[in-house]
């Protein structure tokens, strides 16, 4: 993993690599450049396996992160690309024509976080949420406590307890109250 890296570091501009295991890197790319190092990894590498795309939302820094996960079975091999978007104009680069799987990824990623591929089929058809008209859900300013309030009437004699609570009184009824 570390030749490839060494490689493309000669190309690109690549953030510092996190290894979880000696299999499996991260690490983080610039947007304008994803579409070349995939093509590059794909192509020349072996990474003929897109495993999946996603998106992390970190509110605080005003930031999308996507991560592009691809295999070379081969090798056993994974490695995850992180492209950060600004959030505010959360735009993405469709890579359908590399992967057609990338697709169906763009398309859940564009209705539950707000994030754009312009050019990815079908893409702004619905797709999870038939009819949803709200803030997409997986943002994190999206508030699911006040939605439920909003959507769903409360069931009479409905009680919440405290998990922790009510799992020690359930599992162990037996257990004298505040011993360790």
């Amino acid at each position: 993993m570390r030749e490839i890296l060494y490689r493309l570091k000669d190309r690109y501009h690549l953030g510092t690599p996190t290894f979880q295991r000696t299999d499996l890197c991260f690490v983080t790319v610039r947007r304008d450049e994803i579409r070349a190092i995939l093509t590059e990894l794909r192509d020349m590498e072996g990474f003929t396996h897109l495993t999946f795309l996603t998106a992390v939302d970190w509110i605080e820094e005003q930031l999308f992160q996507l991560t592009y996960m691809v295999n070379n079975r081969e090798a056993n091999l994974s490695l995850g690309l992180r492209v950060l978007l600004d959030r505010e104009d959360a735009t993405g680069d469709t890579i359908h024509d590399l992967w057609p799987t990338a697709a169906t990824y763009q398309r859940e990623l564009r209705e539950m976080f707000g994030i754009k591929f312009p050019g990815s089929p079908r893409v702004d058809e619905e797709f999870i949420l038939e009819g949803w008209t709200d803030l997409p859900p997986y943002r994190r300013d999206f508030d699911t406590l006040a939605y439920s309030q909003q959507t769903y009437n409360d069931r009479p004699g409905r009680v919440t307890h405290d998990p922790k609570t009510h799992m020690q009184k359930t599992l162990y009824p037996s257990y004298p109250k505040g011993a360790k």
